[in-house]
């Protein structure tokens, strides 16, 4: 009975020593963990402190090549590039440059202002399926930045986090190519009145490159028109300064976030 009663004793103590050793080890490589959690959050903040441009991310994913919060603002860089490619290229195809310059290159016969108004209808039917356009380029971009994020962060709370400031980036593009479609819309009809106005006028004369009509209130009606159109031309080159101005706010708005992480 005694050596039974031992073997037991033994057996139990064993498992003692083993479980405490198995909760410690487990204990001492959570805390690992949160310790090398912390340390990736404190190196990333301390990268990001003097970040000025986004070139400088590659630089230093080179230098910190494991840290998670430089791969996550990195994989953000990612997406505003990516956003303002797919707008730059829509802004391209719909760009009034072109057709801008055709009427001061000198006035053509009837038949090619004729054209150039058939042109400029081409051009608003472009300009107002800017945004529904960008919706379709944009959705392959958010759905692969939600993949590669997935994959950095597991599903963790980072990552709705990390996807909803994409969100709101994407947001943002998408309303100021609402507002570039919208002025785009308004320079073509006001260009294409001035274009309707001079092939539907006889009288015009061309005087050391003035326009001039036989009647008064037709010069008045091109003359507003052009008034309006130089307007808003001058309307489209704030709106590229402000597209332009996004990529840089969006690299603070990152900066910020990645402070705030704890």
């Amino acid at each position: 009975m005694f050596p039974d009663r031992k073997s037991k004793a033994l057996a139990i103590l064993l498992g003692c020593i083993i479980a405490v050793v198995c909760f410690g080890t487990l204990y001492f490589v959570g805390d690992l963990a949160r310790f090398q959690k912390a340390n990736d959050v404190r190196e990333g903040q301390v990268a990001l402190r003097d970040l000025k441009d986004p070139e400088q991310l590659g630089q230093l994913l080179k230098r910190y090549p494991s840290n998670g919060i430089l791969k996550l603002v990195a994989l953000a860089n990612k997406d505003s590039i990516e956003i303002d490619a797919a707008a730059l290229g829509l802004l391209r195809e719909a760009d009034p440059g072109e057709l801008s310059e055709r009427i001061n290159k000198g006035l053509s016969g009837r038949g090619d202002l004729q054209a150039l108004g058939r042109d400029l209808k081409a051009a608003e039917d472009n300009a107002a399926g800017l945004g529904s356009r960008y919706d379709i380029l944009i959705k392959a971009v958010r759905d692969g930045i939600a993949h590669d994020a997935g994959a950095l962060e597991g599903g963790t709370s980072n990552s709705a986090t990390f996807m909803a400031m994409i969100d709101a980036q994407h947001a943002d593009m998408k309303a100021l190519i609402a507002k570039i479609s919208a002025a785009r819309l308004d320079y073509f009809r006001a260009y294409e009145k001035c274009v309707a106005l001079l092939a539907g006028e006889n009288g015009i004369k061309v005087v050391d490159g003035r326009i001039t009509f036989r009647l008064q209130a037709q010069a008045d009606s091109y003359n507003e028109a052009a008034v309006a159109t130089a307007a808003i031309a001058s309307r489209l080159t704030d709106l590229e300064t402000e597209r332009k101005a996004l990529r840089q706010s969006r690299l603070d708005r990152w900066k910020r976030w990645g402070q705030r992480l704890a």
